[in-house]
């Protein structure tokens, strides 16, 4: 039987390695003091040409997108209702008469897109993908003094992705200086053939560029004077002591890569209770000193795939708690500080996520950086499209396609760029210990419609998501596969086997992966043999017949329902590591009607509150005893009552009859309220982990239930409103283990403040969450107030965004004011480069102003 063993020693953050206080190499923040516009300016990469132009005055990240307000103007649902465009940024920089001798390099995270780069004039590069990082050589065109660099967005076509994109310059950017002898950019990789308790054996590759006299016996330059260079690895433990090195000296004609072989005694196992860090030093040096170096955290882990046992991390089986994730972040859209990521990864930490797939493009190094230092599992994802584009909707999500210019998408550039931006996308996420795969396409499929033309369903071919399995036999499907393809050329198998070929010539440590949705055809076609691990999205009817024909594939639930019939297919099959649930977190974009920005069919809403969908599965993920209690008055629940059968579930329908299918993604329509009319019918939901779980209402107890796998794993009461306290208690072994209540409100009182630190730095990147919450004389959150909550920032901090949460909410979240929703309100404040006291003032009718001070400093 086959299985796919790994063991490896990643290292991340090389996209950040600096050693900027030595003359070797300087890694300069580039992301203040830019100029930009929005619009078309004739000839604006030549300086002098766009002096009359208006220039704003910007810091990077920057989406000009998110600073849009929200319109039906040249924008789409798909895209979450904000304009595109054409923006130029550009920024002046000096550099001295030594640089001139220096290999220098612009380092762009990313930019959102059909990105044109010129250095002085001079065209220097292009990228069209808007999501690789990728480096701008300026050696060529730079110039001792005064110099320009101009970067051209060309994101007109508004309507060119499924998902909320963003739109500029929206990471980061840095400028590099380094010797003309150098470690290349993403130069270093770092491979372990053996892992165990007692020691791991080390291989570090580097790649060098070096001048044609560095090895020739002549003097370079200053950075060298010698011939004789060496190339030295010290590996530090997560305390910072040295626990290895090595040191290889560079011979004449020797190439330009060089492996250097270490051991590690008793290494510190990156595991996700335990990710343990190490620091790697790789240095190019000569007998004059240091000619460049970088420096990286790495861990040392080993992974397995088998068909049989599922994932294993360090020999242990370790199930996929999994969500995924877009790159935007809410108030913020794509241009998202570290700081966002690390309480958004806090978030879902602490309702038992543990691993993350990428969607559906490269992320932000920031939050892989984050997924190491916290134990986060990821698979790192590429392309959406290939060779044929998907629909993207106008108006209506996944139904009146939009046309023309407006959809123009990566598709017209994969043919050429595919296999660079591949690439691009290894070489930099090599090193993450988080990434455990690689995946090259989600959903490719509905691009060839005689894939899912092909699959055989034994029960209701309408119901596309049926319940019944397709038919798995070979034959039979192969068959209906070639009927329906005809004497069309199959490229969708070509190009997954050339796609994972990318990956296999550059990394043979991690799978290859990809989101299926007809792997039934999938796997006669060619298809899945590019793949080393299955990835079903939405496809866990099919798992046992997948299981059982092709036995030596594993196979996992890339993308699933949020529901728990989706973890119990899973979490009931060994051979099924687990699921990655749609979503982690509100994303923007796939919208529906206006008035619309995205979808809140997630574990937290944009703001990050937890959801209903959220606490069931926290009492799922987390071993703790939980239980919740949400309502819906009884006219509106789809679940009713009978004597006869008892709940019955009637899917409720949908205001657009073409948009009914989203129903599957969609939550109950219940809330946190005990506030309806006296004597109203309400139904209860309870969500718990418990073996039993007792109601009360104003301290009277309507009963207990025990849980069961029936309903979504639902309890049920029905009872007519009555104001109070309605309670819920859980209950193991006879004793109450969890509780929580819901508590009929008032009007308005005061407001509540909480902020996610009270210390930030004075660095103009670190940012705080202030939660606001209006509650009434009794400390109730009050979810019927209709005034705007209004913010003011004094001293060395900025607001940043302000959020309610709502996904039907299309106030402009760069004001200083929002509507709260369900009582709630969200203020991001970001510090300047300045120490002192930060104070938001929060105010609303019907309440006191009241203040929050945080302190920053350097």
């Amino acid at each position: 039987m086959k299985k796919w063993s790994f063991i490896v020693l990643l290292y991340g953050c090389l996209s950040s390695c600096v050693l900027a206080d030595t003359e070797a190499r300087k890694t300069i923040d580039f992301n203040f003091d830019w100029q930009f516009h929005l619009g078309e300016v004739e000839g604006a990469f030549i300086p002098d040409n766009a002096e009359g132009v208006e220039w704003e005055r910007v810091r990077l990240p920057h989406d000009w997108s998110v600073d849009l307000p929200y319109s039906q103007e040249k924008s789409a649902s798909s895209t979450g209702f904000k304009a595109g465009g054409i923006g130029w940024y550009r920024k002046p920089f000096s550099l001295s008469q030594s640089d001139m001798n220096k290999a220098m390099w612009f380092e762009f995270d990313g930019i959102y897109n059909n990105a044109e780069i010129w250095i002085n004039g001079h065209f220097a590069g292009r990228r069209p993908s808007g999501y690789s990082s990728f480096a701008i050589d300026l050696s060529a065109h730079a110039l001792a003094g005064k110099n320009m660099v101009t970067v051209k967005v060309n994101r007109t076509a508004y309507n060119d992705a499924r998902w909320y994109t963003g739109s500029g310059i929206y990471r980061d950017v840095r400028l590099v200086k380094a010797n003309q002898n150098h470690i290349e950019h993403w130069g270093v990789q770092v491979l372990t053939p053996k892992v165990s308790a007692d020691k791991a054996s080390v291989s570090v590759r580097a790649e060098l560029a070096l001048t044609d006299l560095a090895l020739s016996g002549i003097n370079e330059a200053k950075e060298s004077n010698s011939s004789n260079l060496y190339l030295d690895v010290q590996i530090l433990d997560p305390d910072g002591k040295q626990v290895a090195a090595s040191k290889t000296k560079l011979k004449q004609g020797q190439a330009t890569v060089i492996n250097s072989e270490l051991q590690l005694q008793r290494p510190q196992l990156w595991t996700l209770e335990q990710p343990n860090l190490y620091t790697a030093k790789v240095a190019l040096r000569s007998k004059l000193g240091v000619v460049d170096s970088t420096e990286t955290q790495f861990g040392v882990r080993s992974l397995a795939f088998d068909p049989d046992q599922g994932f294993l991390l360090n020999g242990k089986s370790t199930e996929f708690k999994g969500v995924n994730l877009h790159h935007d972040a809410g108030a913020v859209g794509a241009a998202v500080p570290k700081e966002i990521w690390r309480y958004r990864l806090e978030k879902l930490q602490s309702v038992g996520v543990n691993a993350l797939r990428l969607a559906h493009n490269p992320h932000s190094t920031d939050l892989l950086d984050l997924a190491d230092e916290m134990g986060f599992l990821v698979i790192a994802e590429m392309f959406d499209d290939w060779l044929r584009p998907k629909d993207k909707s106008v108006v209506f999500l996944s139904d009146n396609a939009g046309k023309g210019d407006a959809v123009k998408s990566y598709t017209e550039h994969f043919p050429q760029w595919a296999e660079r931006d591949l690439s691009d996308l290894i070489r930099r996420d090599f090193n993450h210990p988080s990434v455990i795969m690689w995946s090259i396409g989600n959903e490719i499929e509905w691009t060839y419609p005689y894939y899912n033309a092909s699959q055989q369903w034994d029960g209701d071919k309408k119901d596309y998501h049926g319940k019944n399995p397709p038919v798995y036999d070979p034959i039979r499907v192969r068959k209906e596969f070639d009927n329906n393809k005809g004497q069309e050329v199959d490229h969708l198998a070509r190009t997954a086997k050339y796609l994972a070929n990318i990956v296999k010539k550059l990394d043979v440590s991690r799978p290859v992966t990809a989101g299926m949705v007809t792997p039934s055809v999938n796997f006669v076609s060619g298809y899945a043999d590019a793949l080393d691990v299955a990835g079903f999205n939405y496809r866990s009817q099919e798992y046992d017949a997948a299981h059982e024909m092709y036995p030596d594939k594993p196979i996992y639930g890339s993308e699933n329902w949020g529901t728990w019939p989706e973890w119990k297919a899973a979490k009931d099959r060994a051979f099924v590591p687990g699921i990655f649930i749609w979503t982690g977190f509100a994303y923007k974009g796939e919208a529906g009607p206006w008035p619309r920005k995205g979808l809140e069919i997630s574990l937290f809403d944009y703001a990050g509150n937890k959801t209903p969908r959220g606490h069931q599965f926290e009492g799922f993920w987390v071993d703790e005893p939980k239980v919740y209690l949400a309502t819906i008055e009884a006219a509106e629940s789809e679940y009713q009552f009978n004597e006869q059968e008892g709940w019955v579930f009637t899917e409720r329908a949908h205001p657009i009859e073409k948009m009914q299918w989203l129903r599957a993604w969609e939550w109950y329509d219940v809330d946190d309220s005990w506030n309806y009319q006296p004597q109203q019918d309400v139904i209860v939901h309870v969500y718990s982990n418990t073996e039993q779980s007792e109601l009360l209402l104003n301290g009277v107890s309507l009963g207990k239930q025990s849980i069961s796998d029936d309903n979504n794993r639902i309890l049920f009461w029905q009872l007519p409103f009555t104001a109070g306290e309605l309670k819920v208690v859980g209950y193991n072994d006879g004793q109450p283990v969890a509780e929580y209540a819901l508590h009929t409100h008032q009007t308005i009182a005061s407001i509540e403040l909480t902020s996610t630190k009270t210390q930030m730095q004075a660095d103009q990147y670190d940012v705080a969450h202030v939660h606001v919450r209006l509650v009434d004389k009794n400390g109730n959150t009050v979810l019927n107030h209709d005034d705007s909550v209004r913010f003011s920032v004094s001293g060395p901090g900025t607001l940043l965004a302000v959020d309610n949460g709502w996904e039907n909410s299309v106030q402009d979240e760069r004001a200083d004011n929002i509507l709260p929703h369900q009582g709630r309100a969200l203020a991001i404040i970001q510090s300047t480069d300045l120490a002192g006291d930060i104070t938001l003032r929060v105010d609303t009718q019907g309440a006191e102003p009241v203040f929050i001070t945080l302190n920053s400093s350097k």
